[in-house]
């Protein structure tokens, strides 16, 4: 099984439907939290809705489409990452991250980040990985100068959640930018 280490009792791991009580139960216990930011926050009810939730991305694994990875601190899920699209036709892919309050501050999330998007680019070879984030999610943009993307713009109004519109930024790095940071 593939499992890539994230320092401190933690690793990245494939998540897949056969975990959707586990995805379904870190979801409920962690949806105040997640939903000003994630619409799949206010669709994964139960078991049955993480399965179909978690079914989409195994379909799109196996499209070559995307992909969901969980971050497990010792036994327990804490977070995950996605790339919401994987277009190896045009070398673009977007990625997408999220963690449970109690795990923040350790470092997961831009940890999980590099090695994703290393793995996107050098063994994938994507040219251009995207970070898309809410102008109000302080946090994740954080996290995105931390990486050492580039803030393309603000694209106004463009994500509808949870009854209002969110402008949101747009992050990218190039796979030559990667390569010089020593990847």
């Amino acid at each position: 099984m593939f499992a890539q280490p994230l320092g401190a009792d933690a690793e990245l791991r494939p998540l897949e439907p056969w975990q959707a009580a586990e995805f379904a139960e870190f979801t409920d216990a962690n949806r105040k939290h997640l939903e000003p930011w994630l619409p799949w926050a206010g669709i994964v009810l139960d078991e049955e809705s993480a399965r179909r939730f978690l079914r989409k991305y195994a379909d799109k694994q196996a499209d070559d489409s995307g992909r969901i990875m969980g971050i497990w601190r010792g036994e327990e899920l804490v977070g995950g990452a996605l790339f919401r699209v994987f277009d190896t036709h045009s070398g673009c892919c977007e990625l997408g991250v999220w963690l449970s309050e109690s795990a923040q501050g350790n470092g997961l999330i831009t940890r999980t980040c590099e090695h994703l998007i290393d793995w996107a680019v050098r063994i994938r070879g994507m040219a251009r990985v995207e970070y898309r984030v809410s102008t109000e999610n302080h946090r994740s943009i954080a996290v995105a100068k931390r990486l050492g993307m580039t803030h393309e713009g603000t694209l106004r109004s463009l994500f509808p959640l949870n009854g209002r519109r969110h402008d949101m930024q747009v992050w990218a790095v190039l796979a030559e930018e990667r390569h010089g940071r020593g990847s």
